[in-house]
C-alpha cells in the first residue's frame, strides 16, 4: 500500500480537511465512456451507443438535467460528496442474497495456537483496537503524502445491516440515533449452530484478560456441545434475499416479544466470534467456509465475523455495505501484527473472572421454524453451485515485477487478459476495484481494464507470427496505458459510477425534473457490454493473510480476489457451478501465463 501513519493526529481529525470527491463534467464522462466500451463493441454497436450519447447530450437532452440536479446536490450543506446517496443504493438498495453474492473474507496466516487461544486473542486484538479508536488513537494513515479517509472505521464496531423491504438500512454507532462510539460491552460467539452472548468488556469499560476470554469461550463450547437443530439456527435467515429476510425479521418481531430482545443482543454486538469444530482439509476448503460455510453459524449482516477452525486457523467475513478492503486490512494487520499478550495489556485488560455468557434464544412457531430449515437449504444448495479454485505462486511477486521494471498490477491484469482469451476464447469486459480513500468520504471507483492497447497485446501475443520484440513491445503498452488509467480513476476521471449516479437520480427524481423516462443510453450496447463483467478483481495486500475472496457478480463471471506481495502471488478465484470448467482452464491458463510474460521481460534485459 506504500502507507505509513501520522502518529500525531486524531483519527477522524482530517476528515473535514480532506478534498471532495471531484465531481465529473457530464461531457467528460461521457467521452470516457465512449472510450472505455469500445475495445468491447462491434462497429454498429459502437456507432448505436455514440448516437444515444449525443441524445444524452443534447443542449435539451436528458444528461444537461440530471448533470444539474447533481451539481445542485453537491452544493447542499450538509453533503460530503456528490456520491452520498450513491453508496446507500449501491450497497443497501441490493436485493439478492449478501451472504457469497456481497460479503467478502480474509484467511489470516496461521499462528500455530489452538482454537480457544487463537480466538480468545483475536478478541484481545480487537478490544484493543476498539479503545485505541474510540479515544481516536489510531492514526490516520498517510498514503504518497495524502491522508486517507478514516471515515470506514466507525462500521467496524456494533454495525448491523437491518433488513428492509425495499432497501436495507444500517443500525451502528456515530449515528444520530447511537452518537458516539459503542458502548456495548458484548460480542455474540457461535459454536454448532447456537448463539451467545459473551461479556468482553468489564462494567468499567476494560476489556478482560486473555484467560478470562479463553474461560468464556470454554464454557461457550461446553453449553453448545449439541448441535442446534437446523430449523432452529436463525442465523440462516441472514441468507435470504433482502426484502425475503425483512419480511421474515418482521415475523421474528411479531411472532414473541422476546425476539426482539435477541435480535437487540445481536445488532448492538461489537462483532461475532465463529467457532467452527472442524478443521478444513486445506487452503481452498477453509476460503470456501470464511466465504459462506454453515450459515447456522453466521450472521452475515453482521459487519466484523471472526471465524476460527478446530485447529486454529482463522479469518473475517465483513459485510460490505459500510466497509471496503482497505479498511478491513489496517484493521486486520492491527489485530495480527501484534502478540495477542501485548495487545491485552495496551488495552489495560484485567483479570474480572469469567465472563458472563448467556444463550441468545430465538422462540420460534412452526412458520418461522419451517422459514428457518428452507433458508438453510436454500443456502447450502446456493454455496453447491458456486465452483472455486485457488491458484498460488511462489516464485512471482511484487519484488520479481520489479526486477522486469514492470508495474505489479498492470503484469497480472495483463496475465489475466491473456489468460481469459486461452480460456474462452474472447477478451470479456474486466472490472477492478481502485481505492479513492484521498477524498473526503472516499471509497473505491470502477475501473474497467480493457484498452485498445490491451486488444493488441492479446492478439500479439496469440499471433504465431510476431516475434519476441513486437509481443514485448505490446506487453509494455498495455501495462502502461493500465497505469494510465488507474491514475485517472484514482484522481477520480472516471465515467462509470457517476452515470450510474445519473441514471439513479433519474429514477429518484425523473418527474420533477422532467426527465419522465430512463434515458436511452442506459439501454444502449456500450453501457450493457461494459457492466456486464467476465472477470471481477480485487487486490488486498498484506503479509498477514493468505487468501482474499468474494463470490462472482453473474452467471458468467469469475470473481478474481488477489493477494500480490513481494514473494507471493495467491488468488481465490469463484464462478458459478455450469461454467466451472472455464474457470478450471482459466486458471490453468494463468499459471501459464505468468510464466510466458515473465519469460516475455526477462529476455530484454539479455538482448540489451
Amino acid at each position: 500500500m506504500n502507507s505509513r501513519q501520522d502518529t500525531e493526529a486524531a483519527t477522524f481529525s482530517n476528515e473535514d480537511l480532506l478534498p471532495r470527491v471531484p465531481l465529473p463534467t457530464v461531457e467528460d464522462s461521457c467521452r470516457r465512456f465512449i472510450d472505455w466500451c469500445a475495445p468491447l463493441l462491434t462497429a454498429d454497436e459502437l456507432a448505436a451507443t455514440e448516437a444515444e450519447v449525443a441524445s444524452f447530450l443534447r443542449p435539451d437532452g436528458p444528461g444537461r438535467k440530471l448533470q444539474a440536479a447533481l451539481e445542485e446536490y453537491n452544493a447542499e450543506e450538509g453533503v460530503h460528496s456528490w456520491l452520498d446517496t450513491f453508496w446507500p443504493y449501491r450497497y443497501l438498495g441490493r436485493r439478492d442474497r449478501i451472504a457469497l453474492n456481497a460479503n467478502f473474507f480474509f484467511l489470516f496466516k496461521d499462528a500455530g495456537q489452538r482454537q480457544v487461544e487463537r480466538a480468545a486473542g483475536l478478541i484481545a486484538a480487537a478490544l484493543n483496537y476498539k479503545r485505541q479508536l474510540d479515544e481516536e488513537r489510531i492514526p490516520p494513515i498517510v498514503q504518497r503524502g495524502q491522508p486517507l479517509t478514516m471515515e470506514q472505521n466507525k462500521y467496524l464496531f456494533s454495525a448491523t445491516r437491518i433488513p428492509g423491504p425495499v432497501q436495507d438500512t444500517v443500525r451502528l454507532p456515530y449515528s444520530d440515533e447511537w452518537p458516539g462510539p459503542s458502548r456495548a460491552r458484548h460480542i455474540v460467539v457461535f459454536f454448532r449452530g447456537n448463539m451467545f452472548r459473551m461479556d468482553v468488556l468489564g462494567a468499567d469499560g476494560r476489556p478482560h484478560s486473555l484467560d478470562d476470554l479463553m474461560a468464556g469461550l470454554h464454557a461457550v463450547m461446553k453449553t453448545g456441545a449439541v448441535r442446534s437443530e437446523r430449523d432452529a439456527s436463525v442465523g440462516h435467515l441472514t441468507t435470504k434475499a433482502r426484502a425475503e429476510w425483512a419480511a421474515s425479521r418482521e415475523a421474528l418481531l411479531v411472532g414473541d416479544p422476546g425476539n426482539a430482545e435477541a435480535l437487540d443482543e445481536i445488532e448492538t454486538a461489537l462483532f461475532c466470534v465463529c467457532l467452527e469444530d472442524f478443521a478444513p482439509k486445506d487452503n481452498l476448503e477453509a476460503c470456501d467456509h470464511l466465504l459462506h460455510g454453515d450459515s447456522g453459524n453466521r450472521w452475515f449482516d453482521k459487519a466484523v465475523s471472526l471465524i476460527v477452525f478446530e485447529d486454529g486457523r482463522a479469518g473475517i467475513n465483513v459485510e460490505h455495505c459500510g466497509l471496503d478492503g482497505t479498511t478491513i486490512l489496517s484493521f486486520v494487520d492491527a489485530l495480527l501484527g501484534t502478540p495477542a499478550e501485548e495487545q491485552s495489556r495496551q488495552s489495560e485488560a484485567r483479570s474480572q473472572g469469567m465472563p458472563a455468557v448467556e444463550p441468545i434464544e430465538f422462540r420460534l412457531d412452526a412458520a418461522l421454524r419451517a422459514d428457518v430449515g428452507a433458508a438453510a437449504e436454500s443456502f447450502a444448495a446456493y454455496g453447491a453451485a458456486t465452483a472455486t479454485t485457488t491458484v498460488s505462486f511462489e516464485d512471482f511477486g511484487t519484488a520479481r515485477a520489479k526486477e522486469l521494471r514492470i508495474s505489479p498490477d498492470a503484469f497480472v491484469q495483463m496475465a489475466y487478459q491473456l489468460a481469459h482469451q486461452r480460456a474462452k476464447g474472447h477478451v470479456g469486459a474486466t472490472y477492478e476495484s481502485i481505492a479513492t480513500r484521498q477524498y473526503r468520504r472516499g471509497r473505491t471507483e470502477a475501473m474497467r481494464v480493457v484498452t485498445p492497447e490491451v486488444l493488441r497485446f492479446v492478439a500479439a501475443m496469440e499471433d504465431p507470427g510476431a516475434d519476441t520484440g513486437t509481443r514485448r513491445a505490446a506487453f509494455r503498452a498495455a501495462a502502461d496505458k493500465h497505469v494510465q488509467r488507474a491514475k485517472e480513476c484514482q484522481a477520480g476521471q472516471v465515467p462509470e459510477q457517476h452515470l450510474w449516479e445519473l441514471q439513479l437520480i433519474q429514477k429518484r427524481r425523473g418527474e420533477t425534473l422532467g426527465v419522465t423516462e430512463q434515458p436511452a443510453l442506459y439501454e444502449s450496447p456500450g453501457w450493457l457490454t461494459m457492466r456486464d463483467d467476465y472477470l471481477s478483481t480485487s487486490s488486498a495486500p498484506s503479509t498477514n493473510i493468505q487468501y482474499f475472496g468474494f463470490g462472482s457478480t453473474s452467471s458468467r463471471c469469475i470473481g478474481v480476489a488477489y493477494v500480490l506481495l513481494p514473494d507471493r502471488f495467491n488468488l481465490y478465484l469463484s464462478t458459478p457451478l455450469p461454467v466451472a470448467e472455464q474457470m478450471y482452464v482459466f486458471a490453468d491458463k494463468l499459471r501459464e501465463a505468468v510464466g510466458e510474460l515473465q519469460d516475455l521481460l526477462a529476455t530484454e534485459s539479455a538482448e540489451n
